[in-house]
């Protein structure tokens, strides 16, 4: 769970990035920045359009996919490949980790590993590049769908007799 404190600078980085950039800081513009900073559950472009909806009544769906374009090509923003349901989510945390996807409900998770972050080090000391982010994502099944699918999968004993 992210604190206030945390989502407060991952919000102010958000903004900064806007503003380096040259884009106004509209109010449509800061709640996708609030929203993203708040977000743990790597949000598609539609949920944040849903979300934000109903107390922004001129949002645009438009809007919602324009600013997440700037924020990923700023840095500042990572989009994740789709996690089986054909649609981009967004990660606001732009430290190295690790995503997990479930491919059957397509939650994502953070999965945070020390030893990602010394990987950046040592391709970054190996190739030369100055490394902007890295995105890596395993797919599979979340324990909750793994349970599901077993339930599923046990008959009834009303259907055995």
């Amino acid at each position: 769970m992210r604190t206030p404190e945390v989502q407060q600078r991952i919000e102010s980085r958000l903004l900064s990035a806007l503003r380096q950039a040259g884009l106004r800081l509209t109010l449509q513009r800061r709640a996708i920045c609030r929203f993203l900073a708040q977000s743990e559950d790597h949000p598609t472009a539609q949920d944040i359009y849903r979300a934000l909806k109903p107390q922004y009544p001129s949002l645009s769906l438009a809007t919602v996919y324009n600013t997440l374009d700037a924020l990923v090509r700023l840095g500042a923003v990572h989009r994740l490949g789709e996690a089986g349901d054909d649609a981009a989510h967004y990660d606001a945390d732009i430290s190295p980790h690790i995503n997990l996807a479930c491919i059957r409900c397509h939650r994502v998770v953070d999965f945070p590993l020390p030893d990602v972050a010394r990987l950046e080090d040592v391709v970054r000391q190996a190739s030369g590049y100055r490394i902007l982010g890295a995105r890596m994502v395993y797919y599979g099944l979340c324990p909750e769908c793994q349970q599901a699918l077993n339930q599923e999968a046990q008959p009834t004993a009303a259907a055995s007799e």
